[in-house]
């Protein structure tokens, strides 16, 4: 309403009736341009409610422990956040970050690679009743576009931007996946041999393998864009864990070790390494050494509904051996130890749920275990759980 009370000052004669015509239909205008712009608030992504704390602890956690190149993104993603929480000045901090970050990195080209910022800008100010400076942010935008071929006011078509969008729309969750496959699909139709499409693309095509439960295994996707993107980031350790677990997915799972050993040797993101780590070696057999990796994860990352899901997965495989070796029939200690690993994996996976309501597999892990320690009521209740979940999100199609 800034805007509103400095017409109100500026021309006093005006009635406050008018004042407000004037305001809406200012603010109309401007809304009108807003809807144009290509940026987080326009890319329609899909976030529930209850998966926004664990969306933005995973985004303060890449920002805290990931090593990328490309984390302008990310922080306009923080600011979308927090605007959706309501904490907009927090957004304008987030927000200021990713204009430092483009100073320091892109300098060279830093007007088109400043217009999703400029657009989130735009749009904050908007919500804020700021117009004048939705305004402003609105005129860097059309000023910048104007200077590409390939424009309309207030947004132009460049594989950078597709890019964006697509890393928005990887981190926001699954249902979001396929539309991210095809925004890294289209930057990498104009540039091939870019490190960062090809390293979005080959994550997303990752994580759409792990969707896919029709495909199978030995047929995964992902491979070759994963190692596309080992060639064009031949440090990038993220990668590298990622393909080695997928090496482990169609059975090379010694050629997989060789990059997984690879990248817990350097010391870049070996939060993230760790995690995916634990993962391959809990696969493996090697539970000891994946709970060693996963508590390490968590010292620094301790709300992380992954880490905790993969600690309790850990614990039941522990509990399986024992039942295994003892033919289901554990007596004595084996049988003590049973009980205390179910609980260990019980309290891991209800945490995990606690940070994200909408992790669909733990539901599944978590009512094994009530089954283990006997307690069929709740087995059924997180069963009941994930069935309507299933349910909302059909009706929704």
């Amino acid at each position: 309403m800034r805007c509103f009370i400095w017409i109100l000052l500026a021309v006093p004669h005006l009635t406050k009736k008018t004042c407000l015509c004037f305001y809406s239909a200012n603010a109309d205008e401007v809304k009108d341009k807003l809807e144009q712009l290509r940026c987080h608030f326009t890319w329609e992504l899909l976030i529930k409610d209850n998966e926004m704390s664990d969306l933005e602890n995973r985004v303060l956690d890449e920002i805290d422990f990931l090593d990328i190149k490309y984390n302008v993104g990310i922080h306009n993603l923080l600011a979308y956040v927090k605007h959706l929480k309501g904490q907009n000045q927090e957004a304008l901090v987030s927000l200021k970050e990713a204009e430092d970050l483009i100073q320091q990195e892109h300098s060279n080209q830093s007007d088109v690679r400043s217009l999703v910022t400029w657009s989130n800008y735009a749009w904050l100010y908007y919500h804020m009743g700021r117009l004048a400076e939705a305004q402003t942010y609105l005129d860097k935008v059309e000023n910048t576009c104007k200077k590409s071929a390939n424009h309309s006011c207030y947004g132009i078509e460049c594989p950078q931007m597709d890019c964006e969008e697509g890393w928005a729309l990887l981190k926001c969750g699954g249902k979001n996946y396929q539309r991210a496959k095809a925004c890294f699909e289209k930057a990498l139709e104009a540039d091939p041999e870019n490190p960062e499409f090809s390293t979005g693309y080959a994550i997303t095509t990752y994580r759409l393998d792990g969707f896919n439960k029709d495909t199978k295994i030995s047929e995964g996707f992902s491979l070759q864009p994963l190692k596309q993107a080992i060639r064009l980031n031949p440090e990038d350790v993220y990668i590298k864990a990622l393909l080695a677990l997928k090496l482990q997915d169609i059975g090379q799972e010694a050629e997989g070790e060789k990059y997984m050993e690879e990248a817990l040797t350097n010391m870049s993101s070996q939060t993230y390494v760790f995690r995916y780590a634990a993962k391959f070696y809990r696969r493996k057999g090697s539970v000891e050494k994946a709970l060693q990796l996963l508590k390490m994860a968590l010292k620094a990352t301790p709300s992380s509904a992954f880490l905790h899901h993969q600690i309790g997965l850990c614990y039941r495989a522990q509990m399986i051996q024992i039942k295994k070796v003892t033919k289901s029939q554990p007596r004595g200690q084996d049988r003590e130890n049973v009980k205390r690993l179910v609980r260990l994996a019980i309290s891991h996976f209800e945490f995990a749920l606690e940070q994200k309501p909408t992790f669909e597999i733990v539901y599944i892990h978590l009512a094994g275990m009530y089954k283990e320690a006997g307690d069929h009521r709740k087995a059924e209740d997180a069963y009941q759980k994930l069935f309507r979940m299933k349910a909302l999100e059909d009706s929704q199609l």
